[in-house]
């Protein structure tokens, strides 16, 4: 029993560094990018010795990976949470890509995290293979809604899937828009616009199905 007890502390000290580091790394990136940030100044940040990070993480790529993978499991929550009040599919579908749509919108340090927008703009640069992998599968499981409710209003399971590529697509693109305050030069609503999309898929889904 007492050893159990110590080893529960023993976590609970880990997990509360550990997310201290995370918190404290999340603002570094936000003020200097992955290019710019160091495990130094993270370590600075966090109130800890750039030598005290290595036992929690490899290196600065490990943490942007691990503080994305935490922004991308907030956002699949999201996302279920939105559909599984949903009764039709067509419901799921509105719901699920709205959800998406809505997440970043009120979220847009996030999609900066996602979209390495933290000064610099867009970078072609990973994070490693396996934390590529891992994160993208992450991003896919949120958007699997999407497609999952095409299907159900009739989609072949490759329009079900670009259809998903299609909102995501769509919904990244019109969250820079609004982001950057380009949306204004057009005198439109980014959520007005979504919805529009979303509402045209599911018609036009709609009216296939009944052809």
């Amino acid at each position: 029993m007492a050893r159990d007890q110590r080893a529960g502390r023993r976590k609970a000290v880990r997990d509360l560094k550990r997310k201290l580091i995370l918190d404290a790394a999340r603002k570094v990136f936000e003020a200097d990018g992955l290019d710019g940030a160091s495990l130094r100044a993270i370590a600075a940040a966090a109130g800890y010795t750039p030598a005290a990070l290595y036992f929690h993480f490899a290196s600065k790529e490990a943490i942007y990976a691990e503080v994305l993978k935490e922004s991308l499991a907030n956002l699949g929550q999201a996302v279920t949470y939105a559909t599984s009040r949903a009764k039709t599919p067509s419901d799921r579908l509105r719901a699920a890509a709205t959800a998406f749509f809505d997440y970043y919108a009120d979220n847009p340090r996030d999609l900066d995290l996602g979209f390495y927008l933290f000064r610099g703009g867009m970078k072609p640069r990973g994070l490693g293979k396996e934390r590529d992998e891992m994160l993208n599968a992450a991003l896919g499981a949120a958007l699997l809604p999407i497609a999952e409710a095409a299907q159900a209003l009739g989609a072949r399971r490759e329009e079900a899937r670009l259809l998903m590529v299609d909102a995501f697509a769509h919904a990244a693109g019109l969250l820079l828009l609004a982001h950057t305050g380009r949306i204004r030069m057009f005198d439109a609503s980014a959520p007005m616009l979504m919805k529009r999309f979303v509402e045209n898929k599911i018609a036009a889904l709609t009216q296939e199905r009944r052809r």
